[in-house]
């Protein structure tokens, strides 16, 4: 039983930085109608940031609001110059850019801070909580920086005006411009907010995964799960996948024969196949309705 405790505790731990990963890629795709797949090199790229102003001596938390800041004003700005010439673009020209994106940072990550795996500092600790075995202080920590950034852009978006007319700008982009709402910039501010939601979650994973220019590629992979069980039209639902998918697979991991820690990535391409075939818009999202 009690390792039972300890596995659910640290898949929530885990959970929560692939909530705030499937929460980034949903608010992106609300906006534009299209996964990001290069959201976690952005991660990455903004977590490698980080890492350099603290080896320069900068404080922990003084380099992480600095990562943020840089990461909203790069999303903002990679909105402006490569996809918003692409609104009107097929599919597969979005596509070719996504990847084009990734390729980019990857390469950069490799260039400016090559490929040596770093340690990344936590200003938790990794303690066992109250003498507990069943989670530790940095664990706790990623829970707790999570639930007070969901709290907060629960509070922007349901009651600020610009959170208003962010969410109708990705509801209706029609009806907004009809009340006076940019819908242009409403997106390019979506895009920034979700490179400051991936740059939390990178520089709370950089401790346990170790900094290296592809260690967002299985959380982002989880982060898509989540997103996918949740619901991509939901963000309240990603969220809730994301902490769903972080304690089945550790859950998994543990107790299901022949999976173990190898097999661990293969559960959430299960998730997200099982899903698909069973209720493609997600366990809290909604099914577009086309009138004719």
């Amino acid at each position: 039983m009690e390792l039972l405790l300890q596995q659910v505790m640290a898949g929530l731990a885990n959970g929560a930085i692939y909530a705030l990963v499937a929460l980034a890629v949903v608010m992106i795709y609300q906006a534009i109608d299209h996964l990001n797949f290069a959201q976690g090199e952005m991660a990455t790229f903004s977590t490698f940031i980080a890492w350099q102003l603290i080896a320069w001596g900068m404080s922990y938390w003084v380099a992480f609001a600095v990562a943020v800041a840089l990461s909203f004003i790069g999303g903002v700005a990679i909105e402006r110059v490569l996809f918003r010439p692409l609104h009107n673009a097929p599919i597969l020209a979005s596509l070719v850019g996504f990847i084009a994106l990734f390729s980019i940072l990857n390469s950069a990550d490799g260039y400016l801070w090559d490929y040596t795996i770093k340690t990344f500092p936590t200003p938790f600790g990794t303690r066992p909580l109250f003498g507990s075995a069943l989670i530790d202080t940095h664990e706790a920590g990623m829970i707790g920086v999570t639930a007070l950034l969901l709290g907060l852009l629960y509070v922007f978006f349901r009651g600020t005006r610009l959170g208003l007319a962010m969410r109708a700008a990705a509801a209706n982009p029609e009806s907004a411009r009809l009340v006076g709402i940019r819908v242009g910039w409403m997106t390019a501010l979506g895009w920034g907010m979700a490179a400051a939601v991936g740059a939390v979650a990178g520089m709370l994973i950089a401790p346990v995964v170790f900094l290296e220019p592809n260690m967002m590629l299985g959380v982002l992979l989880y982060g898509f799960a989540g997103a996918v069980l949740g619901g991509l039209t939901s963000p309240g639902g990603a969220v809730l996948g994301g902490f769903a998918v972080g304690v089945i697979e550790n859950v998994a991991g543990t107790f299901v024969p022949y999976v173990g820690r190898d097999l661990k990535l293969t559960i959430a391409l299960i998730v997200i196949v099982a899903v698909l075939m069973v209720r493609p818009s997600g366990l809290f999202g909604r099914s577009a309705v086309s009138r004719v």
